[in-house]
């Protein structure tokens, strides 16, 4: 590997994350090429399988706003 294209010091914090949003997002485009271990295949079916029988769990973002609001009023 040679010397990297940028100086990754000498950016600012917005650019730093700019950059970091990008290699994130060209990643997601190469997905196909990153595939998942076993444990994580495991791991991913035994979600799936939860999320079946279960159904989804949560609340809505509604529901949790109005849970902050309770607690900060």
């Amino acid at each position: 590997m040679g010397k990297p294209a940028i100086d990754i010091g000498k950016l600012t914090r917005d650019e730093q994350l700019d950059l970091i949003e990008q290699l994130w997002d060209r990643l997601c485009q190469q997905a196909d090429s990153l595939p998942l271990t076993a444990d994580q295949e495991v791991e991913l079916d035994r979600r799936l399988d939860a999320l079946e029988s279960e159904g989804a769990v949560g609340i809505t973002p509604k529901d949790l706003l109005r849970s902050i609001q309770k607690r900060t009023a």
